[in-house]
């Protein structure tokens, strides 16, 4: 699964949440569950979905019912977007398990699946970036800041591209070895969080 495989699947999902454009709306997955395709269509959903509530939120307005709601809504797709990378580096682990790795081999600072989290982050930002540029009514001077900041969004997108196809073809070739480890987020485990713990 390439860069430019995984931006195909995260432009598609990113397009298909903008057709109602609300929080609200149902995922309708195109790709058949258990395939990878599946799987990064579902993260970048999430993603989506996360980053409209983080709008929603910063809204000076917001009831502070409603606010606390929605950070509890926040709180879970955090953990749900954790756990979906750790189960897309499990499909990397699965890829790359037969591979003679070199005793020199390294490590890499990331693992496949936390690039892609940040691949699918970078289509959100690009996308986003362009309604800016494509606004009506904002000044001249707005649209070119913003035309500057998608061009560096774009060469951002670019370079981690290259590198995320060259991390795969190193473990391919077993002059890096893959490690994963999890993240073992503690704010929403009852055993982990004393705020939590003391109240059981």
């Amino acid at each position: 699964m390439t860069s430019k495989e995984c931006i195909k699947i995260f432009n598609q999902s990113i397009n298909d949440y903008h057709l109602k454009d609300s929080v609200e709306t149902a995922i309708d997955n195109p790709f058949e569950e258990g395939k990878i395709e599946a799987l990064l269509y579902l993260k970048n959903w999430v993603d989506t979905v996360q980053w409209h509530y983080e709008d929603i939120i910063r809204d000076p307005e917001i009831n502070p019912i409603a606010g606390m709601q929605l950070k509890r809504k926040i709180d879970k797709s955090n953990q749900h977007r954790t756990d979906l990378v750790e189960k897309i580096d499990d499909f990397y682990m699965e890829q790359f398990k037969a591979v003679d790795v070199s005793q020199d081999a390294n490590l890499n600072t990331e693992s496949p699946a936390w690039v892609i989290d940040r691949l699918s982050i970078l289509c959100l930002k690009i996308y986003h970036m362009q309604e800016q540029v494509d606004r009506a009514e904002v000044t001249e001077v707005h649209k070119l800041q913003c035309e500057n900041k998608l061009a560096v969004l774009k060469e951002q997108e670019v370079d981690l591209s290259v590198s995320f196809d060259q991390l795969l073809e190193d473990f391919a070739k077993g002059t890096k070895r893959i490690k994963v480890y999890r993240q073992m987020k503690m704010y929403n485990d009852t055993d982990l969080n004393p705020v939590l713990y003391k109240n059981k």
